[in-house]
């Protein structure tokens, strides 16, 4: 299914919901359409038309979720671009993604580099345009609102390009597929029903797969979109209260945010009845927590990459619900710290180095095929070889399966320690100590030894001034076997995070890889 349907289909049977509510305006369904169709039209009489490439980087705002639809209508391809990246990141991305045209807050336009090839120029989303250049609203303006493309790509045609991080710092090119989004949103939403109304709060940014498939999620189910510029718990409070949002998508530290708010006991939250979070490794007690400051809502852990199109594994509501008897609950908060199951158009298997299914308990790579899978990266024929093969997405993560079929997670390969042959799981360490009743948070790294090849590092933040190195250590080693014990531990007032949450495991070791003395 063509995804520029969705919001046909929407704007058909719910014209007069609100589609988006941003910034106190609202926009109704109908009027999203005419705003696309205006946009659509725009962007042709600039020449923009199939194949072509048209860029966003700007924060959350329904200008960004127009644009897609626009370039959806005109089979053109959509690149949001990270609105954090520097202007050596942005020329990178422009030059491997090549668009003609790119729409951009007027804050991010001294980033764009002199002699940016983009043959239909710039458009400005929310200020004055530059010279050769337009500004989004004047584009709209003067542009037909009842001239409607009708697009023609198929569902294996490339929808979007969305930028991952690469190994050796240059971002590769997600190619995925109308069907990359239709075959998952056409198995898990209902279409609009008018019968049916529901709103969703989106802090997750939109050139991120989780917020993206978010927004297309709403506007094909006929769900009302409340969009956060950037996540801010407290603005996150007012806006759920005020909106009587029925459903938040969140990453682990700004779940973690809420409930430590000062002021979260003074908002309403009771109109939630869905959490989804993911994105980040979720921390047991947080979700402990969380579960039960929010007791009218049922938690969804949603598991999956951009190379997948998103969620391939879930750990459905009731695995969150801790009653039963006290083996039943113990059950059920080991399964907290898994990503859980397979979903039923997936296929996932745990493979060891030669591509091999290994067996139950035992730690492998998780491959994944289906038909919500990329097509492969942009221009990147080696990394797509290495990434998919025989039909399965290598997704870089290592875990087991128990024998119920729920899977954990071990780490990502590349920060996987090895010690003397030892092979050790960073989060496995990390659970432990985030544990601790002094430590905020954890990460750990392995770093040069020259009797062990690698030792484990621990990189913590702190609650007081009182925990010290020596107690961290001692308590891991009542509480791990003795190799997988940090050997050091570093204190830091907060861990390098992306927008995601993800823990920047690059930076952690460019600044603290340094050898360490070994302890007994």
């Amino acid at each position: 299914m063509n995804t520029s349907e969705f919001l046909t289909i929407a704007g058909a049977i719910v014209p007069e919901r609100a589609a988006v509510v941003f910034d106190g305006q609202t926009i109704t369904f109908g009027g999203l359409a005419e705003r696309v169709n205006r946009l659509a039209n725009g962007l042709s009489e600039l020449g923009v038309g199939p194949g072509d490439r048209v860029a966003t980087m700007q924060v959350n705002t329904n200008q960004c979720i127009e644009a897609y639809f626009a370039a959806a209508q005109l089979d053109a391809i959509y690149v949001p671009i990270n609105f954090r990246a520097k202007t050596n990141e942005l020329a990178q991305m422009l030059e491997i993604a090549s668009p003609t045209c790119l729409l951009l807050g007027e804050r991010y336009l001294p980033l764009v580099p002199e002699g940016s090839r983009l043959s239909k120029g710039i458009i400005i989303l929310d200020g004055k345009a530059p010279e050769n250049g337009k500004n989004y609203e004047e584009l709209l303006a003067e542009s037909s609102p009842g001239q409607m493309h009708f697009p023609e790509a198929g569902d294996e045609v490339t929808t979007v390009i969305m930028f991952t991080a690469g190994t050796t710092g240059v971002p590769k090119g997600v190619m995925l597929t109308h069907d990359s989004f239709s075959s998952y949103l056409l198995a898990t939403v209902e279409p609009a029903d008018p019968d049916v109304e529901e709103s969703n709060l989106i802090t997750v940014p939109f050139y991120h797969i989780a917020g993206l498939q978010a927004a297309l999620a709403a506007v094909y189910g006929g769900r009302t979109l409340v969009v956060m510029r950037q996540f801010d718990a407290g603005e996150w409070l007012q806006l759920a209260q005020e909106t009587k949002a029925n459903r938040a998508m969140l990453v682990p530290t700004m779940l973690k945010n809420l409930i430590e708010h000062p002021n979260f006991g003074d908002y309403d939250l009771s109109s939630l009845s869905v959490i989804t979070y993911g994105a980040a490794p979720m921390p047991l007690e947080v979700i402990r927590a969380a579960i039960g400051k929010f007791p009218g809502a049922r938690f969804i852990n949603a598991f999956g990459q951009t190379e997948t199109a998103s969620t391939i594994t879930m750990l459905p509501p009731d695995d969150h619900v801790l009653d039963g008897s006290p083996e039943e609950i113990e059950t059920k908060l080991k399964r907290l710290t898994s990503i859980g199951k397979p979903l039923d158009d997936v296929e996932v298997s745990i493979v060891d180095e030669n591509g091999n299914a290994v067996s139950v308990g035992e730690n492998g790579e998780i491959v994944a095929r289906g038909s919500r899978m990329m097509a492969g990266y942009w221009q990147e024929e080696a990394a797509t070889r290495d990434t998919m093969r025989d039909g399965w997405i290598y997704t870089g993560d290592l875990g087991y399966q128990d024998e119920d079929g729920y899977i954990f997670l071990s780490g990502r390969a590349k920060d996987f320690i090895k010690r003397g042959g030892e092979m050790i799981s960073p989060e496995e360490v990390e659970q432990v100590l985030r544990s601790h009743p002094d430590l905020d948070d954890a990460a750990v790294i392995g770093v040069p030894d020259v009797e062990w090849g690698e030792e484990v590092r621990a990189v913590v933040v702190g609650q007081s001034d009182h925990v010290t190195e020596e107690q961290i250590i001692e308590f891991c080693r009542e509480r791990l076997a003795g190799y997988k014990r940090p050997r050091s531990v570093i204190f830091v007032g907060e861990l390098p995070r992306n927008v995601m949450g993800k823990v920047l495991k690059r930076d952690l070791r460019e600044e603290f890889s340094h050898p360490v003395e070994n302890r007994d």
